[in-house]
């Protein structure tokens, strides 16, 4: 994900402060991995660097000042580009899993306990992820069932690989 895009994106409600950028981002998109204060102040400096944002206002508080950025026409045409352009599909053609599982067989190790850890580890958090989803609103829901979706094909990928495993380890010892 673009955290500059996000801000930016987040900035075209208006004017807010660095804290306040860091909630919103939190409450919105950040449930698994929360940004640190110092990602959204160097994504800030950045920006403003860019000339996607600029300082709206400075007010001192009990602490440092506190800047207030806002967003400029070029970041509002920045995110609806970033927007317009489709993400490009990632297929996992090197993925980790499957170099586990070529060294596995390579080095006389066992490949399909791998694959039945793997498949436990994949159906343990499905269960977490169908537990959140149950209990969460709407964008907790999409974004469950987008991690679902994926960890459902990573599990037909290992279900293929463990009817496949002597194939694959004759074709490697050849």
């Amino acid at each position: 994900m673009s955290i500059g895009h996000a801000l930016l994106g987040l900035l075209e409600s208006g004017p807010r402060h660095g804290y306040d950028l860091k909630r919103a981002f939190d409450e919105r998109f950040g449930h698994d991995r929360p940004l640190h204060y110092g990602q959204v102040y160097s994504t800030m400096s950045r920006l403003l660097k860019n000339g996607l944002v600029v300082v709206d206002g400075i007010e001192a508080g009990g602490g440092p000042e506190r800047k207030r950025y806002a967003i400029t026409e070029a970041g509002i045409t920045d995110v609806a580009a970033w927007l317009a352009t489709p993400e490009k599909p990632e297929p996992y053609l090197q993925s980790t899993l499957y170099t586990k599982v070529v060294l596995a067989l390579l080095t006389g190790r066992g490949a399909a306990e791998l694959l039945d850890t793997q498949r436990s580890e994949h159906l343990r958090l499905m269960r977490e992820l169908t537990r959140r989803k149950k209990d969460g609103d709407l964008a907790d829901q999409l974004i469950c069932d987008h991690a679902l979706f994926h960890l459902e094909a990573d599990l037909r990928w290992l279900e293929l690989t463990a009817a496949r495993l002597d194939r694959l380890a004759e074709e490697l010892h050849r």
